[in-house]
């Protein structure tokens, strides 16, 4: 499990082998059942997990009881709440496996100790929270300006790999629609793809 961790930090953060094993050191590996929760509302979040094998989901819970989906994460990606996890305050989120999902873990200090330790894994974290803040961005000013069907579209061409493994409801969850119009844009995507 942890040697798709190294190739990712070799590839994307210019790592060391010391500097890896700093990681190692680090680090727990855990696997988590289909539906196994890594954080519960009310949980505070200790830790930046990676994604080396699985799929996550973090969501909210409205008042009604519907799920809200707030982010997905797949093979080389991380998923915490950072809310949570970067204040030390109670989650107001939910992070459970959407399939069998293997985690290497980090503890927030020891994160913490690894980015003020490696200048080059300094510069890799400022880079994704960058992208992350930018997608954030791109994701609100979709909601706010795009058609449903361009939502659809931009999800589809993005995140093609989440769309195959997600659940529809939830990636309409996720683009703000219902059930419903999001079944009515596939049908018209199915037309046109013919």
């Amino acid at each position: 499990m942890f040697d798709v961790l190294v190739k990712y930090l070799r590839e994307k953060g210019s790592l060391t082998n010391d500097e890896i094993e700093q990681f190692r050191a680090s680090s727990i590996t855990r696997r988590f059942r289909k539906r196994q929760y890594l954080l519960q509302e009310g949980d505070i979040c200790h830790y930046n997990s990676f994604v080396a094998k699985g799929c996550m989901r973090m969501y909210r819970v409205g008042d009604n009881g519907a799920e809200h989906m707030l982010r997905f994460a797949i093979e080389t990606w991380w998923m915490a709440d950072y809310e949570s996890y970067n204040s030390g305050n109670s989650s107001k989120n939910n992070i459970d496996a959407l399939e069998d999902t293997d985690l290497i873990m980090i503890k927030k200090n020891d994160f913490d100790a690894l980015v003020n330790a490696i200048p080059n894994f300094r510069i890799f974290k400022e880079k994704l929270e960058t992208r992350s803040y930018d997608a954030s961005q791109n994701r609100i000013l979709s909601n706010i300006s795009d058609t449903a069907e361009k939502r659809y579209e931009n999800f589809i061409q993005k995140y093609p790999d989440i769309y195959n493994r997600v659940p529809l409801h939830m990636i309409a969850s996720y683009l703000g629609l219902t059930r419903e119009t999001l079944s009515r844009i596939r049908k018209q995507y199915a037309k046109t793809d013919k």
